[in-house]
């Protein structure tokens, strides 16, 4: 199955439109209006539908939220079209299979869109959005003023300085959880509803209204254990939600709020707009999908690298290539046995959520 792994997000689309049409799916494509690829080509998120339209039950998996994550989402949904998984669930069963909802990030190697929102944070009430008051004082350590010279030196050792005071859990919260003051800096939400955003409220609208179930699982690398894909709960409609997806996922599923989960707690993550849409009847068990990759530093490093040649105006082509493989190495691992744990892990998750939404 190593051949559902695509070399760029061109490769990724075609992949996944055939397995789906192969598979009988409905796919509709959504051209992102404002946004070109590296290539001038449109920049498209396909949403497939497999499965009859009155479904009570729906299955939906998302790749691609952090843009060049959709390597790994990519591949996960093209092998569960082309796997016997779909042919086997109970007649009132659906899937709904969202592809590079960030086509933009993806296109480009970033996590972010096209301009520089990260979409899991973007789903917030930007008329209230949320404070992250101590994000100003790490701003300027993490995108310092060079790459390779004594700037970058020099915010390394103030990082790890401030690491080895407050801790490591609390930098990577400040820095991760979100922030909304600093357009030109990491995990940045945005100040309105990015064209993604839109789109996956489109999408919930038209096809998760009115239905009984939802398993929701968001596809995403980064962290974590090598190879480890760890499910971390995303919430629900009602309190039951976390027993319900205890239940679906075993004692792996972890809680980003209760510590347990290679994740911190953020705000904005596309489960919560699932969530806050659906009718009042809907029970939803929520869930993100991490696959870990490197360790927490080289990743977060990768990211600061990335930031950093996004705003310069010139760079040389050395170094450009050296940043873009590293934020490559970060979220999509060259590797056949960490790709073939991925896949192994995806079928089985999936098939938990499929039994979990089959329970009477």
């Amino acid at each position: 199955m190593s051949d559902v792994f695509a070399a760029d997000y061109r490769a990724a689309r075609q992949g996944f439109r055939t397995a789906a049409r192969d598979a009988g799916a409905d796919v509709v494509g959504h051209r992102n209006p404002v946004a070109r690829g590296p290539h001038g080509e449109d920049l498209i998120t396909d949403v497939a539908w497999l499965g009859p339209a009155s479904a009570s039950n729906v299955l939906v998996a998302v790749s691609g939220t952090h843009g060049v994550e959709g390597y790994c989402g990519s591949a996960c949904q093209i092998a569960l079209l082309t796997g016997g998984l779909f042919r086997t669930v109970p007649a009132d069963t659906a899937f709904l299979l969202v592809h590079a909802l960030n086509p933009y990030g993806f296109a480009f190697d970033r996590r972010v869109d096209e301009d520089n929102v990260d979409l899991n944070r973007n789903f917030v009430d930007h008329d209230n959005p949320p404070a992250n008051t101590e994000y100003a004082s790490l701003h300027p350590l993490l995108i310092p003023a060079d790459w390779a010279g004594s700037a970058r030196s020099a915010a390394d050792a103030a990082l790890l300085a401030t690491a080895s005071t407050r801790g490591r859990r609390y930098v990577q919260s400040v820095v991760t959880s979100g922030q909304w003051t600093h357009p030109d800096g990491l995990f940045y939400g945005g100040t309105e509803p990015a064209w993604s955003h839109q789109l996956l409220a489109d999408t919930v609208r038209t096809y998760l209204r009115g239905r009984r179930r939802i398993g929701y699982l968001d596809l995403h690398t980064g962290l974590g254990a090598w190879g480890v894909g760890e499910p971390i709960f995303r919430g629900g409609r009602d309190d039951g939600a976390h027993a319900r997806a205890r239940a679906w996922y075993g004692p792996q599923l972890s809680r980003s709020e209760d510590g347990t989960a290679s994740s911190t707690e953020i705000t904005g993550n596309t489960a919560s707009l699932v969530a806050g849409a659906l009718a009042g009847g809907a029970e939803l068990t929520a869930i993100t999908l991490e696959f870990g990759t490197l360790p927490a530093l080289d990743v977060l490093n990768a990211l600061r690298a990335d930031q950093w040649l996004a705003l310069q105006d010139t760079v040389d082509n050395d170094l450009r290539a050296a940043i873009k493989q590293q934020i490559r190495n970060a979220f999509y691992p060259d590797d056949a046995g960490w790709r073939a744990v991925v896949l192994a892990r995806a079928e089985a998750v999936f098939a938990q959520a499929v039994a979990g939404l089959s329970e009477p």
